[in-house]
């Protein structure tokens, strides 16, 4: 029988991780609450909650690989932890018990030193809000029998990627020639990666044993400041170079004394402030992939965009 690929969550990266082994002719059975994801004959699509380890069990059942894609329901340190660890023990149990690998997207906000490049052998034991949840996540993932590939990204953009710094905030009015307001400083290299990087880097890793139970950066072009990565947009939709602004980290701060939410995105500015920057070349090397040119893949988020109205 053919291997079967299965997927958790229909997000930017689930997504893109179904469309690449589908069109590699590779069986895909994704898992959302809603029953989405790409429509395609190799495609199977169920409605399951990962909470629920007897309909998860079932769903891993004849799975080679399952890529664990969902993420949490608010953007907060409460809601991470209170969803995303114990998702993952139900994951990695059934997986194991089908004999499955898991591979997880990961993020840099487990890395405990930020200020210089980081790197597959950097240290990860940031502690406190969401970048402890992440410190914990992956050393849950270290004891667990199931074998397990975490790939690091840096901050998402490409196309479905909406609720990014490089997503739809940005895309949408860049091209429509209004000013957009970054984080931070709109000058500041800071690593992006474009999400079908990150899927083909995922799949390999998930069909490479000898990769397995590590940590892999998933292939990032050079750091590139918010300034340059909207310049890529609007030089790849033929419009007027971008209009930008910064909220300063005191105003984000002190706005955030009255919003939740701001205050959930102040615990970022230490990524947007000064250079944070990711290095995937060994990765790179071991993987035997390599990021896509910011050019073209400007060029694709653009166009993607363009065909949501």
């Amino acid at each position: 029988m053919d291997e079967l690929f299965v997927i958790t969550g229909a997000g930017p990266v689930g997504w893109t991780v179904a469309q690449q082994l589908a069109g590699q002719g590779k069986r895909v059975r994704i898992l959302t609450r809603s029953g989405s994801g790409p429509e395609h004959p190799l495609v199977d699509r169920l409605t399951a909650d990962v909470q629920d380890p007897n309909r998860v069990r079932d769903a891993f059942s004849g799975a080679t690989a399952v890529f664990h894609c969902i993420h949490g329901s608010s953007y907060t340190a409460d809601a991470w932890r209170a969803e995303l660890p114990p998702a993952e023990q139900t994951v990695l149990a059934a997986a194991g018990e089908a004999g499955a690998v898991v591979v997880f997207p990961e993020s840099l906000y487990s890395y405990s030193e930020p200020d210089r490049p980081m790197t597959e052998a950097g240290p990860r034991t940031a502690q406190g809000g969401k970048r402890g949840v992440r410190t914990e996540l992956l050393s849950a993932r270290d004891a667990s029998p199931t074998s397990t590939a975490s790939v690091v990204a840096g901050d998402f953009f490409g196309p479905r990627v909406r609720n990014s710094h490089g997503g739809e905030r940005m895309v949408l009015p860049v091209l429509a020639g209004k000013k957009v307001w970054v984080i931070g400083s709109a000058d500041q290299p800071h690593s992006f990666t474009y999400v079908p990087d990150l899927a083909a880097a995922m799949i390999h890793a998930a069909q490479t044993p000898s990769l397995w139970n590590k940590v892999w950066h998933a292939p990032t072009g050079p750091a590139v400041t918010q300034r340059q990565l909207a310049t890529a947009f609007t030089e790849a939709g033929g419009v007027a170079a971008p209009k930008l602004g910064a909220i300063p980290g005191w105003a984000l701060r002190a706005m955030g004394i009255v919003s939740k939410d701001l205050r959930e995105l102040a615990e970022t500015l230490y990524q947007f402030d000064r250079p944070f920057v990711m290095d995937s070349a060994v990765s790179q090397a071991a993987l035997g992939l390599h990021p896509t040119p910011l050019a073209e893949a400007a060029a694709a988020t653009v166009a993607w965009w363009r065909t949501q109205g």
